[in-house]
């Protein structure tokens, strides 16, 4: 069984590479500029026992996505997708650039949707399959200061949704994980004082780990949710801001 896991050079994405590998998945590690990171994602799963190359994709990239694809094909073709590269913007809408606005959506939009129409391609004549969209609880309540991060996180779980009713007959299921504040990179702008006021905010009165999102997305990569699509699994501490 092959798993494609986007952006999984650190983070989140990292994660869930490493607790799909123990689930027994054979993961294809991918990044699009953190080549070093993937590698000791890659090296960390080999070392645990598991199986993994790295393959460098710009999920906004039609052509790369079809590589990446490629790659997994193989390797017997994708049996999990999870779509997790992402990027943030944090500032008023009136000072994005044209430029930055599309950078965030062909990212964190666009790019799931690439890859899952590949995806689609090698799991239907499997009759089987299993695609995780990891949104964004900015996605459900929307971020002041970051409207077209919340935007793409809202369309992707549109997007989930729907896709799950095309491919249910096809045996293929379509979830997404919904995070709420994560100690990740992507969070690093933000300030300590911003981060503790999150965690008041929390009703676990913390931030959540990458791990933990991890093994959300691995429970819906596995049996023990065979009979569930078209869901958003918020994985939040319980927060609702």
């Amino acid at each position: 069984m092959t798993a494609i896991v986007t952006g999984s050079s650190r983070g989140i994405g990292r994660a869930t590479a490493i607790s799909l590998s123990r689930l027994g998945y054979f993961v294809i590690v991918n990044y699009r500029s953190s080549k070093a990171e993937a590698e000791k994602t890659k090296e960390e799963i080999i070392r645990l026992g598991g199986r993994a190359v790295t393959c460098m994709a710009d999920v906004s990239s039609e052509e790369d996505v079809k590589k990446l694809f490629e790659t997994a094909r193989s390797y017997g073709g994708a049996d999990v997708l999870v779509n997790n590269a992402g990027v943030s913007y944090i500032g008023l809408l009136q000072d994005m650039s044209a430029d930055e606005i599309k950078r965030v959506l062909d990212i964190n939009l666009t790019g799931a949707i690439l890859c899952s129409r590949e995806a689609a391609k090698q799991m239907i004549p499997k009759k089987s399959g299993c695609i995780i969209n990891i949104a964004s609880m900015w996605g459900e309540v929307g971020a002041s200061c970051e409207a077209v991060y919340s935007a793409s996180k809202a369309g992707l779980i549109g997007f989930t949704k729907a896709l799950a009713k095309e491919l249910g007959p096809s045996g293929i299921r379509v979830n997404c994980v919904s995070p709420g504040v994560i100690k990740t990179d992507m969070n690093k702008e933000l300030t300590e004082e911003t981060l503790a006021e999150l965690s008041e905010d929390t009703p676990l009165l913390r931030l959540g780990s990458p791990e933990e999102v991890a093994k959300a997305a691995a429970f819906l990569a596995s049996e023990e949710s065979s009979f569930i699509t078209g869901q958003v699994l918020s994985v939040n501490g319980g927060i609702t801001v």
